[in-house]
């Protein structure tokens, strides 16, 4: 947003901006807290969407305040597209061996990869034993959502329920990613 862009907004249409950040861009939230006024949320959704589809200053302002932020804080698609990459091929294997009983690997010996994945680690010690709490990222929902911007999915829906154990693949692309992605998880 330029500083000429900035002069367009009215204090308000400026606050709004702000608050769709606040708000994690929960249009009727961001739209109350602004100080616009509504009879209830559905009517402040109502308005809130078209302000932002009907005015170009407050929707470049938006862009830009995203874009700000992405810079900012080195957030990228690539970067983003590669925590869930580890998160959804990520192994189990790399942290337990499974026996007669389970063994967990000493953490020095993970990698960057391996690290990321993980999503819990505790230890409770009692006086009868304790136990011990390990526990990896969801791997459906990152590989959902890493199918979803690869286009895996179909673009219509409507009749078609849709979730991580039933991808539908409509291009010879998409399935030759799926069946990468079946590769890759078989390999660890």
């Amino acid at each position: 947003m330029t500083p000429d862009q900035a002069t367009t907004l009215t204090p308000k249409q400026q606050r709004f901006v702000d608050e769709l950040f606040i708000h994690d861009f929960n249009q009727s939230a961001a739209y109350i807290a602004a100080g616009y006024k509504a009879k209830n949320p559905e009517v402040a959704k109502v308005a809130a969407s078209r302000l932002l589809l009907t005015n170009v200053h407050v929707a470049a302002a938006v862009a830009a305040k995203r874009e700000r932020l992405a810079v900012k804080t080195e957030v990228t698609q690539e970067r983003i597209i590669n925590e869930l990459a580890r998160v959804g091929f990520s192994d189990m294997r790399r942290f337990a061996k499974v026996g007669s009983g389970v063994t967990f690997l000493p953490s020095d010996g993970w990698t960057d990869d391996d690290a990321a994945a993980v999503a819990e680690v505790g230890e409770t010690v009692t006086k009868e034993g304790g136990t011990v709490r390990f526990k990896l990222h969801d791997k459906l929902s990152a590989l959902d959502k890493l199918a979803r911007h690869l286009g895996m999915y179909p673009k219509e829906t409507s009749d078609t329920f849709i979730d991580a154990r039933s991808v539908h693949v409509h291009t010879n692309a998409a399935l030759e990613a799926l069946i990468e992605a079946r590769r890759q998880l078989k390999e660890g």
